[in-house]
């Protein structure tokens, strides 16, 4: 495919969402995402990937990340490596529009027809503003004026809101109820009191609906090993279904040896970025649930390979989505079409809200499960107004 034109798309009023489209000779357009770091990633795609891109006489996805790995910077989720994602994710969608094929057809085929889903409970402002990991980036007073507050419901109303999910058929839920203790002491230290107020919030969703919610608790790499153990033990005799990232993925040989410690499923993987990453986890038997993010691990083409490398050692993979549409249409094709692909992340407060004020064609939720749609490539694209709106930042790379 020789790409003739790439165009990025960055709303004002969602700064940490940027789109961009590729375009070929022939007509197609390609759409992909990325999230966080926007001014930069948009100044690097136009300023150093476009000029690389339109070098080629012919772009396929393993051309791309031949041509975009550069000598410094491919390692760890950085700028290029984003934008590359970014790229990526659009030629692979270009790249079924010009064989008429969806995503999973062109990723060898679909293995199931849905796969099942899981509710991560933040708000529709969650994360909205910048990349920081805290609370006051939660952004739960916006959320409130949306609906689909889930953040705060997890935190004062937990059975309502297990009970509101479990009767609509969702039947996994994430939750993060010991951040706030992690901020005020940088992850060193936990109260008593803290715990019993965490622990508190788990029995009552326990209380309401029982073992038939798979329940995930969120650590967000906030803690160091000895407090994330104790929190660990205080909340195994409520089984949940899995522990995500208690501690910093790079950190591996802790984490291998809090794994030895505690009888729960660590996942991990979000912000662990491509195989070389990803394999001392395996090697060491830190990881039992891998959560790649497609869009900031390289692409489809790095994902494609990470999971195989996981089913080298048994492992699952539940691609991380709290990102935006792109990446929960991506993460859904390459689930259906992977052998070890086993359930995909959602967040409502997304999904019925800034998702579909932006893009047409999210992939549909039923009764638990995510389907795709028989659309050529991903099957997302950008709503007309977002290329005319004075709200939106469009910047146009075009071949000499």
């Amino acid at each position: 495919m020789k790409i003739t034109k790439i165009e990025t798309f960055r709303p004002l009023a969602h700064p940490s969402s940027l789109w961009v489209e590729v375009h070929d000779d022939k007509g197609n357009v390609g759409l992909g995402e990325s999230f966080f770091s926007q001014t930069v990633i948009e100044e690097y795609i136009h300023t150093i990937a476009a000029p690389l891109i339109f070098a080629s006489a012919n772009i396929n996805p393993e051309s791309l990340n031949f041509a975009l790995t550069p000598y410094v910077g491919y390692q760890g989720g950085g700028i290029e490596v984003r934008s590359l994602g970014a790229l990526d994710v659009a030629v692979w969608d270009l790249w079924g529009k010009s064989i008429n094929a969806t995503m999973a057809d062109s990723l060898g085929g679909k293995l199931q027809d849905s796969v099942k889903i899981y509710n991560t409970c933040a708000g529709s402002s969650y994360m909205k503003k910048t990349s920081s990991q805290n609370s006051k980036n939660w952004g739960v007073a916006e959320s409130k004026e949306k609906g689909y507050e889930d953040l705060q419901a997890f935190f004062n109303t937990p059975a309502k809101l297990a009970r509101e999910l479990y009767d609509s058929g969702i039947e996994g839920m994430k939750i993060w109820p010991f951040d706030p203790a992690a901020e005020k002491s940088f992850g060193n230290s936990i109260s008593q009191k803290e715990i019993e107020a965490g622990v508190k919030i788990i029995s009552a969703i326990r209380d309401e609906v029982g073992m038939d919610m798979d329940l995930m608790i969120e650590f967000h790499a906030l803690w160091n090993r000895p407090t994330a153990k104790r929190i660990i033990d205080a909340i195994t005799p409520y089984q949940p279904f899995w522990i995500e990232d208690p501690l910093r993925p790079d950190a591996v040989d802790a984490l291998a040896k809090l794994r030895s410690e505690i009888s729960v499923p660590i996942a991990t993987g979000e912000t662990a970025i491509g195989r070389r990453q990803i394999l001392p986890l395996l090697e060491k038997g830190a990881v039992d649930y891998l959560t790649i993010d497609i869009s900031w691990t390289g692409g489809l083409t790095e994902s494609r390979k990470i999971a195989s490398l996981a089913d080298l050692f048994a492992v699952p993979v539940a691609p991380h989505d709290c990102s935006g549409p792109v990446a929960l249409a991506t993460s859904t094709h390459f689930s259906l079409s992977q052998r070890n692909g086993f359930l995909q992340e959602t967040a409502r407060a997304f999904v019925n809200t800034w998702y579909k004020d932006f893009v047409d064609g999210i992939p549909k939720i039923e009764n638990g499960r995510i389907y795709i749609s028989d659309a050529s490539g991903h099957g997302i694209t950008l709503q007309s107004w977002v290329r005319s709106s004075d709200e939106v930042i469009v910047r146009t790379s075009k071949a000499k």
